[in-house]
């Protein structure tokens, strides 16, 4: 069975994580199928890079997503658009979707200085 989920990244102390196809049984840091994102938690707001294309596919084909993962795809907006993928809606439409959210996210935040 496959799974989404995370593989951590980064120096001692430093975490970042790739979002990973991975088989249920290989260890958190081993053998992997595919990468599909990654995850900074360190900074405000958290960095997320997800390729919804590829996440659409092995969710389709039944990969099943951690907890950890499902609540980074609820809040990248990622859940939602692959509910109303399989409610019919075309796979182009959605991804661009994302790209405009991404964009969105990476945007920086202004802030007034007095």
């Amino acid at each position: 069975m496959v799974r989404i989920r995370l593989r951590r990244i980064g120096l001692k102390g430093q975490p970042t994580y790739r979002i990973i196809a991975a088989d249920k049984e290989s260890p958190r840091d081993g053998r992997f199928l595919e990468i599909l994102g990654v995850y900074n938690p360190r900074t405000n707001p958290a960095t997320i890079h997800i390729k919804e294309d590829r996440v659409f596919h092995w969710m389709k084909n039944g990969a099943l997503p951690t907890e950890s993962v499902a609540q980074i795809f609820k809040s990248a907006g990622t859940q939602a658009r692959f509910d109303r993928h399989k409610q019919g809606e075309s796979i182009e439409t959605l991804t661009a979707e994302a790209a405009e959210a991404e964009a969105k996210r990476a945007a920086p935040v202004k802030t007034r200085k007095d």
